[in-house]
This record gives structure tokens, C-alpha cells and sequence, in this order.
């Protein structure tokens, strides 16, 4: 599990693999939060929006869908930056805000299952708005959508 997570906007990817060592800092717009895991977060997500649900689907689909990209390989430091599936920004961006509290609303039940009393204290449903309206700002701009985590 990731101590610290940023999710982030960045003009390419080049850009984002640039903030492997030290994080997005404050030269990128981002949404921080704490003790998740980045990639299955994204993975959730963007299962959501292939077929909304309140529900939450078997953990076995979860872990065959589509994990997102790394933008820099993976070494034994713990740093990860990851590319969201653009199909997943644009669905962020377009979400409506009763689509996001549901979707936080599935997330957070996901977490609780599997983390219980290491679950984040970050307010998930502020974190997922926060990066839906970084999504918003990828779309309009050209950009990209990124987590990093360490």
C-alpha cells in the first residue's frame, strides 16, 4: 500500500516520468491523498464507467481488468507513476456529480473490505471530485491524466 499518493495533470507523459524522484510538487496541479493503492483505485474507477453500479463487482474481475500504464518501470524504491486510461479521463470529466458520490461510494465500501482499520482517513469522495475536475482540465488542455505514488 502507498503512503503517499498525487494524482496529477501533465502535459505528456515524459513530463509526468520528470516526477518519479521527487512527485508532482507544486509546479503540477494535483489531488493528494494517503494509504491507497493508486493502480487498483484507477482500475475501480474505470470498471465504474464501463458499467455503472452501486454494487460492487467480484474482486476476481477487478483483478483482470485493464490495469493502467506505467509511465517509468517500476524499481525497488516503491515509486510508481502510472498514465490513466484516456477512455477513463474522459468518463471522469463527464461525470456527473451524483455518478461521482456513487462511485466514491463503491470505492470507499471496496476499501473498508479489504483494508479495514488501515483504511485511509482522506475524505475519498473529495479526493475522486478532485481528480474528476483534474480529468476536466486534461480534456480541455490536451494533457494527461497521472498517479504518483511512493
Amino acid at each position: 500500500m502507498a503512503h503517499d499518493i498525487a494524482f496529477f495533470l501533465a502535459p505528456d507523459d515524459e513530463a509526468a516520468a520528470a516526477t518519479r524522484l521527487r512527485g508532482p510538487g507544486r509546479a503540477l496541479r494535483s489531488v493528494t491523498c494517503h494509504f491507497i493503492e493508486a493502480d487498483s483505485a484507477i482500475a475501480e474507477w474505470d470498471m465504474y464507467f464501463e458499467k455503472p453500479s452501486a454494487e460492487l463487482p467480484p474482486l476476481g474481475r477487478l483483478h483482470e481488468w485493464t490495469w493502467p500504464e506505467y509511465v517509468t518501470a517500476p524499481l525497488n524504491d516503491g515509486i510508481e507513476v502510472f498514465a490513466f486510461p484516456m477512455r477513463l479521463t474522459r468518463a471522469l470529466a463527464g461525470a456527473s456529480a451524483a455518478a461521482l458520490d456513487e462511485l466514491a461510494g463503491r470505492w470507499s465500501a471496496r476499501l473498508r473490505s479489504e483494508d479495514r482499520d488501515d483504511m485511509t482517513d482522506d475524505d475519498l469522495t473529495a479526493v475522486l471530485k478532485g481528480v474528476a475536475r483534474l480529468a476536466v482540465s486534461a480534456v480541455d488542455t490536451g494533457g494527461g491524466l497521472y498517479s504518483w505514488s511512493y
